[in-house]
């Protein structure tokens, strides 16, 4: 957390985890040298069934020997086993690949989700899990391998060559011509492919915020206003994947139609050589077949362009989201935190329009303090609560927990000595006690229910039908705000936790809500903990020695509680009398704004 160059996503620049962050975009990159070589091995052995119609026509049927169509037969079938072994092993092999992309980077993926949804981009939401999905389902498909055959295809082309050098000029440009399909219809599918990914990632984000607000709109009736700009996403969304599988669609069929005459072609173009007795019978029949093979490649990689185009695109957007993930950094263990707090010059930016949101906020807390940090509305003081735990990138200033730097510290070890109580308050699908104890599968069920009485919820959990054990859906199911908040706060207390952070903790609690949150502060100060609450209304300070006022990002007063009151007051009293008083004909100004009355200064 200390004073760094940063980059404009407020993590630090040039921050990359080599060993990590996939390379620059290329599928070889992704494909082992065995499956280089078996495909090597299978392309040849396609040429097993030409090269049997050729035996056949030229051979057996002029010589009219069994013995030689038996041989053949039996060599045939030996060389047509293997190649389905090796087609086998093939596709095992990148099945495995694909598992083992998803298991190099599953890690790194739900960290990028949580990293930048720390920071409040939005936009990546989910995105680098979907990718990983689109990149492993494509590398364990059937995609990469008719990309993996295309190479082969000049082996056709000589063998025809040999055959033939008429027929092999006509098979080189029948594959080029494909070719030249297949790149037109990249052309053609990216520019809609990226616009339908973008509208469907934008309706899914207003799909998640509408279900996650679903009785304010319905409340306000906005149900139908939502649901039409989400139809106009999904409708844009569709529409460009319409025009891409269309423009894909026409291009596939072209290239198919093609494939067809160009196989009646160069049959054709054999039967004429034949008749002029230049080749075979034999040769005639099997350069068409391997002519179709020398296609089929580049064929399915037409049928195959638009996965290949999703996962490119995947990759490239995972790529570039990993390299701008910080590095992992191996800390060394700290002694246990006592909630010793230090905070120098504190300075925060806003994310999107670069506004300062704190400036310059220094103070100092011993363990079994609590502070108070008031203010009006905007003021900072969500801000500032997000960076003691470490939730918001610092553009200047530190802030230390026991002398250490927030960065010094191993966010897993330092995680159980921390009690955080955000301002909207979120339960994980789970069981309640799940949820109190953090998901810790060692949680000792003393230690839950000594959280819950101590946020005074063990009563209502009781009164549950399956206590401790119910079931909570998302965002805490069918309880209310007042009892997602109280299970929160026993979440926050969960441990005996040495620093405690309460963002607002009283804002759906009724009077014996709150009245149990003054003691848990105390009880928490009593034994030698920290604590840091956020307050909007004067009766959450009643338990705490501190306060800290802040005003447009700026801090206006901290010391002792009675004290920053005095002045709070004092300041308000004085601004009620400029306010009062007409204005001078020097041109002085009155003073407005700078004391506003006590309780504005908790809403």
């Amino acid at each position: 957390m200390t004073d760094q160059k940063q980059s404009d996503t407020g993590r630090p620049a040039n921050s990359r985890n080599e060993s990590l962050v996939p390379p620059e975009f290329s599928l070889l990159r992704l494909v082992p040298g065995s499956v280089m070589a078996f495909s090597l091995v299978t392309n040849i052995l396609m040429l097993t069934g030409p090269l049997f119609m050729l035996q056949v026509y030229d051979r057996v049927l002029s010589s009219g020997s069994v013995s030689t169509l038996v041989a053949l037969c039996i060599l045939v079938a030996i060389l047509y086993a293997l190649y389905g072994f090796l087609e086998f092993v093939r596709g095992r092999i990148m099945a495995r690949v694909g598992q083992q992309i998803d298991e190099r980077y599953r890690h790194a993926a739900f960290d990028m989700v949580s990293h930048y949804a720390k920071l409040g981009m939005e936009r990546v939401n989910l995105a680098p899990l979907q990718d990983l999905v689109t990149i492993r389902n494509f590398v364990s498909g059937p995609g990469p391998l008719a990309f993996l055959d295309m190479p082969w295809a000049p082996i056709y082309l000589f063998v025809i060559y040999l055959m033939h050098p008429l027929l092999g000029l006509a098979s080189l440009g029948a594959v080029l011509l494909l070719a030249g399909l297949a790149i037109w219809n990249n052309r053609l599918i990216a520019e809609p492919t990226e616009i339908s990914q973008r509208a469907q990632a934008a309706a899914q984000n207003l799909g998640a915020e509408s279900r996650r607000n679903v009785e304010t709109s319905s409340v306000l009736g906005m149900t139908k206003v939502m649901r039409d700009r989400w139809t106009l996403l999904q409708m844009d969304a569709l529409e460009a994947q319409t025009n891409a599988s269309d423009r894909g669609g026409a291009i596939t069929a072209t290239s198919r139609t093609l494939r067809l005459v160009f196989q009646s072609a160069i049959l054709a173009m054999g039967a004429y050589l034949a008749v002029r007795q230049q080749i075979s019978p034999g040769t005639m029949i099997a350069a068409s077949i391997i002519m179709s093979r020398a296609l089929a490649p580049v064929e399915q990689s037409v049928t195959h362009w638009q996965a290949f185009v999703s996962f490119r695109q995947a990759w490239k957007r995972f790529s570039t989201l990993m390299a701008d993930l910080p590095d992992p950094v191996s800390r060394l263990s700290l002694p246990v935190p006592e909630g010793r707090v230090s905070v120098e010059g504190l300075t925060i930016f806003s994310q999107s329009d670069r506004r300062p949101l704190l400036q310059g906020v220094t103070f100092q807390l011993e363990p079994g303090s609590g502070l108070g940090i008031i203010g009006p509305t905007g003021a900072g003081k969500t801000t500032l609560a997000r960076a003691l735990t470490g939730n918001w990138p610092l553009k200047q200033g530190v802030v230390r927990v026991d002398g250490a730097d927030l960065d010094h510290w191993d966010p897993v070890e330092l995680g159980p000595y921390l009690g955080y109580l955000p301002q909207r308050v979120d339960l994980f699908e789970g069981t309640i006690s799940q949820n109190i104890a953090r998901f810790q599968p060692s949680a000792r069920p003393d230690d839950i229910v000594a959280a819950a009485k101590q946020a005074a919820v063990h009563d209502m959990i009781q009164q549950l039908p399956d206590g401790y054990n119910t079931n909570l859906g998302p965002r805490g199911g069918t309880l209310s705000a007042g009892q997602c908040q109280r299970i929160g706060l026993a979440r926050a207390l969960y441990g005996q936790p040495a620093l405690v952070i309460l963002d607002e903790p009283n804002a759906n609690l009724d009077a014996e809500g709150e009245a149990a949150l003054i003691k848990a502060v105390l009880s928490v100060r009593a034994r030698g903990g920290t604590v840091i609450l956020v307050a909007h209304r004067p009766s959450a300070i009643a338990a705490l020695d501190k306060l800290m006022m802040l005003r447009n990002g700026r801090m206006m007063a901290f010391g002792d509680k009675d004290e920053v009151l005095g002045k709070v007051i004092a300041t308000r009293q004085a601004s009620e009398s400029q306010e009062a008083t007409p204005p001078k004909t020097d041109g002085a100004q009155t003073l407005k704004g700078i004391g506003k009355p006590v309780k504005e200064t908790f809403t």
